[in-house]
């Protein structure tokens, strides 16, 4: 249980809004040569958590994602925390430029580890604002643009920006002491996309294709092994191609690729810690791609990645076993969602699968293809979704998840959650 605890505590610092959300509102103004949009979110769900309270000899799974012990409620954000976000754009010379600063505060009171940790849902706290999203930009619809700053990264970023629990709340993560955010699909069909510091170009739109590129801040493997030292950038690509305007008007679509790679390193007191016989290094590689389609009021989303040495759930999270041995990772989901009027019910089943390194591969059963290891095998889940738009702004959300975590020895976790709450753009 405290190995998974700590697992959602590390996942929640990375749980990010997704800013594309609110172009569906915003409040805009002129000041001199600066056009000026302030925009944001607050939401609040009711969600109960029916956990599995089976023995911690058979629940016990490291990276599991289904919670174990006693149910909890919690009046708390979903995937989304709140948000302020200014945003300020300019023609200067032959350059569009802008910037934008988010501030992303949270329903729920903050604990020691922080505003996007497990909370403390004790009297007399309070909740913490975290500033997390700084960049500028420059260019020409003639030739592109580059993006200097924090921001969401370019792998798995449609993942998460289709993923119908964005406007509720999906899996929970830590519910008994919520922090900003729940999982919704992140580790059961996507690993997260993050937000890091990048400088990325981006072309024009040509009928339809856009490609961006960029050098991202290295990150740290968190795990078995320790890894932090790092003397290249990540690498992140990414090329889509979209079709149509509206679904009303015919059939719309997207599909995307993309691709990270990193590479990381020992440091002196990684390899004291990582003990004799550890790789002093290893790489992360991984790619995934996805379809998006719509007409009239019906969507859909496939989406699936593997890659090896990546982790799985957030990017570098148990990426190598104890000596270095890079696991193998893969996933995907599959949505489906139809509006009329002013309801939209979508269904979504999502899993993602971390395959032991060869050197963990210690065989307990081999009939049943059973090992020695409590690591996660798969994360997997089931969500139904009603989600109704009261205003053009507000959005009353029902939801009902059935997840499982499975581990190689055999452990298994149930969960069932169902989720009532709403949101609001602005």
């Amino acid at each position: 249980m405290k190995t998974r605890t700590r697992l959602v505590t590390a996942i929640g610092a990375a749980l990010w809004l997704i800013p594309a959300v609110q172009a569906l509102a915003g409040i805009d103004f002129t000041a001199g040569d600066w056009k000026v949009d302030i925009s944001g979110n607050v939401n609040a769900f009711y969600v109960g958590a029916g956990c599995d309270d089976g023995p911690p000899s058979q629940t016990l799974i490291t990276g599991g994602l289904a919670c174990t012990g006693s149910d909890s409620a919690a009046v708390r954000n979903g995937l989304l925390p709140a948000a302020l976000v200014f945003s300020a754009s300019s023609r200067q010379g032959d350059l569009d430029v802008g910037v934008t600063i988010g501030l992303y505060p949270g329903i729920n009171s903050s604990a020691a580890a922080g505003v996007n940790g497990a909370g403390l849902p004790a009297a007399l706290q309070t909740p913490g604002i975290d500033a997390r999203q700084a960049f500028f930009t420059f260019g020409d619809a003639s030739w592109g643009s580059v993006k200097m700053g924090r921001d969401i990264g370019i792998y798995a970023k449609d993942a998460i920006l289709d993923d119908m629990t964005l406007l509720g709340v999906g899996s929970v993560g830590n519910n008994a002491a919520p922090g900003n955010t729940s999982l919704g699909r992140i580790g059961i069909g996507y690993i997260y996309t993050d937000w890091i510091p990048q400088i990325t170009y981006s072309t024009p739109n040509f009928g339809g294709f856009n490609f961006s590129a960029g050098i991202f801040q290295p990150l740290n493997a968190v795990g078995y092994a320790s890894y932090t030292q790092h003397d290249s950038p990540q690498f992140q690509a990414g090329v889509s191609y979209a079709w149509g305007d509206t679904p009303q008007q015919g059939l719309t679509g997207k599909v995307w690729l993309d691709v990270v790679t990193q590479e990381a390193k020992a440091s002196s007191a990684d390899q004291i810690a990582n003990g004799l016989g550890a790789d002093t290094s290893f790489s992360g590689d991984s790619w995934d791609a996805g379809i998006k389609f719509g007409i009239g009021g019906f969507e859909a989303v496939l989406y699936g990645y593997t890659g090896s040495g990546i982790g799985t759930t957030g990017l570098f999270i148990l990426p190598t076993s104890a000596l270095g041995e890079k696991r193998d990772s893969s996933g995907g989901y599959a949505q489906m969602t139809y509006k009329f009027d002013k309801v939209k019910l979508g269904l979504s089943y999502g899993e993602s699968k971390l395959d032991l390194a060869d050197d963990e591969k210690l065989v307990i059963n081999p009939l049943n293809n059973v090992y020695a290891s409590d690591l996660v095998k798969q994360n997997k889940s089931g969500v139904f979704g009603v989600y109704y738009s009261l205003t053009k702004s507000i959005t009353l959300v029902g939801e009902y998840i059935d997840g499982k975590s499975k581990a190689w020895n055999g452990n298994t976790a149930d969960e069932q959650t169902y989720v009532i709450g709403g949101i609001i753009f602005f």
